[in-house]
């Protein structure tokens, strides 16, 4: 893991979302079976209580995986658009949920503008090169309705990025994550550590709530 700037030409940024994504199609049968009963109803609460107004709300799913919180969010009546990049959850997601699940990489977004109230990014945007995840951000932020907010959960760090086995990661402080989200047009709703109920050491994760600024 390093702390170096990363490549950013198109062929480089390619080169890396191709060898993260092949990794999870490799691995998305195990990916299921080891991700399917965690319990992140801690995540799913802070975001939903986050959206204004009395729902249903339109729901993005960013980096949905084979749909678990796809399926979750369906259930309570909200109308749920999943996105990921690799094709195996992509299939996963759309034969377990029903739901409509777009195939796009992070790193080449075409999404419309205001359409959703909500956009959930659990474990899935710490996959971003940070001298991309500006524009993903942005990005994101556009697809937003007026004060429509953004989740997302990351594992935590010291701002390394770099791959760890065929997965390119960035760990973030909470200290430089809100100054990317906030740069990105967001204000910071809250954010906390997880598992609950663990001694900081033994959180890893870093989850924050934002909302669209005008």
């Amino acid at each position: 893991m390093s702390s170096r700037p990363i490549p950013g030409s198109l062929s480089q940024l390619e080169a890396i979302s191709a060898r993260t994504l092949a990794d999870y199609d490799a691995r998305a049968e195990a990916f299921w079976e080891g991700t399917r009963d965690h319990d992140v109803s801690q995540n799913h609460g802070a975001f939903l209580r986050a959206i204004e107004g009395a729902g249903p709300f339109r729901i993005l799913d960013l980096g949905c995986g084979p749909g678990r919180d796809l399926a979750y969010f369906r259930s309570l009546g909200h109308h749920v658009v999943g996105l990921d990049g690799a094709g195996r959850f992509v299939e996963m997601a759309r034969r377990l949920t029903g739901c409509e699940v777009l195939h796009q990489d992070f790193l080449k977004l075409s999404l419309a503008g205001a359409q959703f109230d909500g956009i959930f990014a659990n474990a899935s945007l710490f996959h971003v090169p940070t001298r991309e995840i500006g524009r993903v951000l942005g990005e994101l932020r556009t697809a937003l309705a007026p004060r429509g907010v953004l989740f997302s959960s990351n594992p935590r760090g010291t701002n390394t990025e770099g791959f760890s086995g065929e997965r390119f990661c960035a760990f973030h402080t909470i200290e430089a994550w809100r100054a990317l989200v906030i740069a990105a047009g967001f204000e910071e709703i809250e954010h906390y550590y997880r598992p609950q109920g663990k001694p900081r050491a033994d959180q890893p994760w870093l989850a924050s709530v934002w909302r669209k600024a005008s």
